[in-house]
């Protein structure tokens, strides 16, 4: 029950969130992986109050939490410290639901109220991660898009810099699997 009703907070706060940013950027919103890490919370809140936990809303509530995870540190740990302004990514607009609100719930409702993923699944947000990097990075190569982050623009940086970024960003989502997984054992 407790899980319940933290998902539905946590509901609440990604429709407030999604809100802001949807009408704002249109559907280009989604190359953005605090979009995406996101919406798959919203959307594995949403199960988990209306079907429960089976074992792959668990797993998906598990794939959000990391994803989120993710984006906080990214927000907190490289897009601060590169010029970005911490008003804006954290207090205000999305920012204060989609980098803080979001992340700090739907972790301590996984690794407090719910049911937890086998450690044989560390892997998958790192795949996930890994997939939306690869493309981006392809469609920053073909000019298609510029960023969104930092560390996708291909062409302002040295191919050294983006295996780098890759490599970091790749030990960093499985640290967090990881780390979540072990704090909800």
């Amino acid at each position: 029950m407790t899980a319940r009703i933290l998902c539905l907070i946590i509901l609440i706060l990604e429709i407030r969130g999604l809100s802001i940013s949807f009408p704002a950027g249109k559907w280009k919103t989604l190359i953005f992986y605090t979009q995406l890490s996101n919406l798959v919370t919203a959307v594995s809140a949403a199960l988990l109050i209306v079907l429960g936990q089976p074992y792959w809303i668990t797993i998906l509530r598990y794939l959000s939490t990391c994803m989120l995870v993710m984006t906080f540190l990214v927000t907190i740990c490289v897009l601060i410290p590169m010029g970005g302004n911490p008003r804006m990514l954290l207090w205000s607009g999305n920012g204060l639901y989609h980098h803080i609100l979001c992340p700090v719930l739907s972790t301590a409702s996984y690794i407090l109220a719910e049911n937890h993923a086998g450690r044989n699944l560390i892997w998958l947000p790192a795949v996930i991660t890994l997939v939306y990097g690869l493309i981006l990075l392809f469609l920053n190569g073909k000019r298609r898009v510029d960023g969104p982050y930092p560390f996708f623009r291909i062409h302002n940086q040295s191919v050294m810099a983006t295996v780098l970024w890759m490599v970091v960003l790749f030990a960093a989502v499985i640290v967090i699997s990881a780390v979540v997984w072990a704090l909800s054992k």
